[in-house]
């Protein structure tokens, strides 16, 4: 139905200016002004977000229905996979919660599970690596923390 595709792109680009704007007003990092710096990031969703929902007031979908139930419960599991993702970062850490959450994912998307679980680790080692090395940002280390000391 088009009405409530434009209605949700509509909700979708209130929250996307929110969330940019609360982007920008993040403090400036301590040593002055960087080129990537903690509201980059969220500047970046935010802009995504807005093009995305301008697409859906846009050009609605005139024949979507609801997903069949199992679909309907493959992607209340994603959702759910994903709030624990954030609920897990900090004390998982990055690598090892974006593990779990890549892998269990791509297992559900029809992988097998040791293959879903690589492509997981080596996608939470790569993206740490890229944030932390390529773009000096700090990820949550958790529970990898205590083999630093070793």
């Amino acid at each position: 139905m088009t009405i409530n595709d434009r209605i949700f792109g509509i909700l979708i680009l209130v929250v996307a200016v929110a969330y940019g704007w609360t982007a920008t007003q993040f403090p400036e990092p301590f040593g002055g002004s960087e080129a990537v710096d903690s509201g980059t990031f969220p500047i970046v969703i935010a802009v995504v977000m807005a093009l995305s929902s301008l697409y859906l007031i846009v050009r609605p979908d005139p024949d979507n229905h609801w997903p069949a139930t199992r679909t309907a419960l493959e992607l209340l599991l994603a959702v759910v996979v994903l709030i624990a993702y954030t609920l897990l970062l900090q004390p998982l850490g990055f690598i090892l919660a974006t593990l779990l959450a890549i892998g269990t994912l791509c297992w559900r998307m029809g992988a097998p599970p040791l293959r879903a679980y690589i492509v997981g680790a080596v996608s939470g080692v790569v993206v740490y690596l890229l944030f932390t090395l390529a773009l000096g940002l700090a990820l949550p280390t958790g529970v990898l923390d205590v083999l630093e000391g070793l």
